[in-house]
């Protein structure tokens, strides 16, 4: 974690350096981000953030299992990043709780105690102070093991789901004895010592006596999903999480036989069309609820993970925080909503609006969190909640638009799959999944490793694995629902200059072709040397002659975009620069450093192969967006030639 920060403010410095000499024509560009609150990795909102747990001074602390840039247990206070504890691939990010000394939450698979164990952390100085072994259950590297964790005078509760039990410790690990129930998730501990577990796939939240004795149950409808569990002492209620379709929090008169006596947030939460469009989030129109807790002045946390990312825990939705008072009016919000992924402007708003691969953006500064794009009950089979996907994530965004119809193409970091979805007007924001390539829609089961691209016809070209050819599908059109359809491939063979080929881009509007090589011999198939070719006429019949050919001055080409007149080219394991080349003459016209270091952060490089979008603007204002890792953020540059 220091060499990483030593190595941040290194870019840092570069950085700041480069803009003070750099030519005045470099200054024709703003910098400036969205998906977190903050541009700066000090004050960055963390990474898809699982759980949480609130101190009653109103110190929030949540966990994830990854955060490039920072530890993996987040700290917030009145609105802001306070610090971190930990290292970022420490925590395995499904549960967290604390007393007035310590915060618990559960280790890491790949650390030496692995994901059944339990870390104690000293809040004052952050350091680890002891490891509780909870389960056998220690290489799991896909799911949590322990599910639920609370707090109650000395005694510690974790839920060791597979071993179907709640473990209950001294809070200095010593054993005390074990309550038996299936499945078991979230905890809370109420006023009398009364122990309620959340089993989330039975839709039921069981009440058990300080001694481990069933006292009830509160069943809940058949589609509810109690996520998250809260003992709210003001009202002596007790507060339910629900990810289900209701997608709101539920509340409980715990006194005597428990009885539901209203709700907190709108019915249906995101995907409610009553008080919004389908799929837009907003205060109370809450996506999955992970945490929920209330300070002594009584204002009141929710902690969202909205739909989205694979197997990969750390890519799992984003971080969506909201603070209420004590009326339920909201304070603020804290959001990191990407991580290694991109989000592509919007045609159809002339920039306006960010696609991302599972969520939408807009504005400037941090922007807006306008929608997530994912419904998991109408369409439970979405590729980008498959936790056995080929792919880490599905982060990366490309959109086009045809006649008012958006397509929108996700993938992962470094994708050999690329897969379709279509929007309407019936499911609002929701991105409706309809093919992949490979797959039966494009007849093929062969990766795509030699190029992909989306063309603004909404024309598929894409390099498939070791074909030396360019497999070009064309859009046949729409149905009445708005599924886009795609006719047989035309086959063109490749080049033998630009072989073996690992980039396309083509731009119908001035009928250009750009093919960037790949490294022959390498098993870096996503890598890009240091020949780009530039092809204008290729439908009207120019597959030989490049005009002008780009040869990369810089080391390790990485991904790269284009619109307009320009190509627009970002580095790997170097520097965060976008390169700006001139597709009629070929020449580097400009370079988009930083115009505002200190404020925005721009990220060390970037190391995915379709992690930069662009698009030219009715105004003439050229549009970049660049994936940022180390911020969980999206770097957005506006320059104007």
């Amino acid at each position: 974690m220091i060499n990483k920060r030593i190595h941040a403010a290194f870019v840092a410095a570069v950085t700041t350096l480069l803009a003070l000499i750099a030519p005045s024509s470099q200054a024709q560009y703003t910098t400036d981000w969205l998906a977190n609150t903050a541009g700066t990795l000090a004050a960055h909102v963390g990474n898809a953030a699982r759980s949480m747990w609130v101190a009653p001074e109103g110190v929030i602390y949540t966990a994830s299992l990854w955060d490039e840039n920072e530890g993996g247990v987040a700290i917030y206070q009145n609105g802001k990043a306070i610090g971190s504890i930990g290292i970022n691939s420490e925590f395995q990010g499904g549960a967290i709780t604390g007393n007035a000394t310590s915060i618990f939450t559960p280790l890491q698979f790949g650390t030496s105690a692995g994901t059944g164990s339990i870390g104690r952390y000293n809040r004052v100085t952050g350091q680890r102070d002891l490891v509780i072994s909870v389960s056998v259950w220690n290489a799991v590297a896909r799911g949590d093991v322990i599910t639920g964790l609370a707090t109650s005078g000395s005694l510690l509760y974790a839920s060791d789901i597979f071993s179907n039990r709640v473990r209950v410790f001294t809070t200095d690990g010593v054993w005390q004895r074990d309550i038996s129930v299936s499945s078991p998730g979230a905890l809370a501990v109420d006023g009398a010592g009364n122990l309620w577990v959340a089993r989330k796939s039975a839709g039921t939240v069981v009440e058990f006596g300080p001694t481990g004795n069933v006292l009830n149950t509160i069943q809940m409808g058949a589609a509810s999903r109690p996520s998250a569990l809260y003992f709210d002492a003001w009202s002596g209620q007790l507060m339910v999480g629900d990810e289900g379709p209701d997608m709101n929090i539920k509340l409980y008169n715990i006194a005597g036989t428990p009885t539901q006596v209203g709700t907190f947030g709108v019915q249906g939460g995101y995907l409610d069309t009553t008080t919004g469009i389908k799929g837009q989030v907003g205060d109370k129109r809450f996506t999955r609820v992970v945490g929920i807790g209330r300070d002594a002045a009584g204002n009141l946390y929710v902690l969202d993970n909205p739909w989205g990312g694979g197997w990969d825990l750390g890519r799992n939705g984003a971080t969506d925080l909201h603070a209420y008072d004590s009326a339920g009016n909201v304070q603020w919000k804290l959001q990191s909503l990407n991580f290694e992924g991109v989000a592509a402007p919007d045609p159809l708003t002339d920039g306006a609006y960010f696609y991302g691969g599972s969520h939408i953006y807009t504005g400037t500064a941090g922007g807006t969190f306008v929608a997530n794009t994912i419904d998991p009950f109408s369409y439970p089979s979405d590729p980008r909640l498959n936790m056995n996907d080929t792919q880490r994530d599905e982060h990366f965004g490309q959109l086009v638009a045809v006649g008012g119809n958006r397509i929108l193409v996700a993938s992962g970091q470094n994708p050999g799959i690329f897969y379709f979805f279509h929007f309407n007007a019936a499911n609002g924001y929701i991105a409706i999944p309809d093919a992949s390539i490979p797959g039966p829609a494009f007849n093929t089961n062969l990766q795509v490793t030699g190029g992909f691209c989306i063309d603004s016809r909404g024309d598929v070209w894409a390099g498939l694995d070791r074909t030396n050819h360019i497999y070009h599908y064309p859009l046949t059109g729409f149905d009445a629902n708005g599924k886009p359809s795609w006719g047989p491939a035309i086959t063109i063979s490749t080049p033998q200059s630009i072989r073996p080929l690992t980039r396309i881009i083509y731009l119908p509007e001035s009928d250009t072709m750009i093919l960037a090589q790949g490294i022959a011999g390498s098993w870096d198939w996503t890598a890009i040397q240091t020949r780009i070719e530039v092809y204008h006429g290729w439908s009207a019949g120019n597959t030989t002659r490049p005009d002008p050919v780009i040869n990369i001055p810089s080391a390790n080409p990485k991904s790269m975009t284009a619109a307009g007149n320009y190509l627009f080219l970002g580095y790997v394991h170097t520097v965060p620069n976008i390169d700006v080349f001139n597709l009629t003459t070929g020449s580097l016209d400009t370079t988009l450093i930083n115009t505002s270091p200190g404020t925005v952060d721009v990220g060390n490089d970037v190391d995915s192969m379709y992690g930069l979008r662009s698009y030219l603007r009715s105004t003439g204002e050229y549009v970049i967006t660049k994936d940022n890792y180390n911020g969980s953020s999206i770097v957005v540059y506006r320059w104007t030639p």
